[in-house]
Formats: C-alpha cells, sequence, structure tokens
C-alpha cells in the first residue's frame, strides 16, 4: 500500500519521521484525515491527538498546536510540543489538570481564565495520549 512521509518538528527538535498509510488529526477548521495523493494543504492545529495508522496499527501523538503541511507524498507537522505516549508522564499530567481546574473554579480577578483553559486542554490531551 501507498505511505506517506510523516515528519513532526518542534523547537527542540525532530520527534517522529516515519512512514504511514493515513494521518488524522484536529486542526482548527475540523478533523482532518490525510492519505497519500492528497492536494497540498497548510493548516493550523489544535491541541489534540495525531493519529498515525500503518498496517499493523496506530501511533498517537499529543500534539499542543502548530501548524501541519501537506504534500502529495510527505505531511511534515510544526508543532510547539509533540510528545509521544512513552515520553508522558501521566501523572504529572494529571497533577497539570488538577490546577489549572482549580484555577477555573477559584473566579479571582487575577487568574487569566484563557490561560487556564488552554493548559487544562494540554494535560487532558497529554492524559488521553499517555493512557
Amino acid at each position: 500500500m501507498k505511505t506517506l512521509t510523516v515528519s513532526v518538528v518542534t523547537p527542540d527538535g525532530p520527534v517522529l519521521e516515519d512512514s504511514f498509510e493515513m494521518v488524522s488529526c484536529k486542526a482548527e477548521s475540523g478533523e482532518l484525515g490525510i492519505l497519500p495523493g492528497h492536494i497540498p494543504l497548510v493548516a493550523p492545529l489544535s491541541i489534540s491527538v495525531v493519529r498515525l495508522k500503518r498496517e499493523n496499527g496506530t501511533e498517537k501523538l499529543a500534539v499542543n498546536g502548530g501548524f501541519m503541511e501537506v504534500r502529495p507524498d510527505k505531511v511534515t507537522i510544526l508543532a510547539q510540543s509533540a510528545e509521544k505516549p512513552s515520553d508522558i508522564n501521566v501523572q504529572r499530567a494529571k497533577e497539570a489538570k488538577e490546577r489549572a481546574e482549580r484555577r477555573l473554579q477559584s473566579k479571582q480577578d487575577s487568574i487569566d481564565f484563557q490561560r487556564a483553559e488552554l493548559a487544562l486542554k494540554r494535560a487532558m490531551n497529554r492524559i488521553n495520549v499517555g493512557q
């Protein structure tokens, strides 16, 4: 079967480069499924899971925003951060989730609610991928 070369890069360096049959992710405009031969596309990504499918299974990555560039034979994801399940400390992510929830519930004027909401989304995404 045809494959796509998928490259995931963060400011800290490359996270993954391999061949996959399909890439599924959530862009700001909605869910995207990319197969070999897809038309060229650039899309901003949401805080979400990137699913990379092969004949023998699916790999997941926790991606915290960024952009995806699609060409017919290659997908490049430029992310603010990206983690494989083996790199995620689930206990730390759960603690971050609890901290963000406490901040959102505190109703103090000094709390930046947008920042707390983003922290909560990132923590939940990491927990989802890490488990």
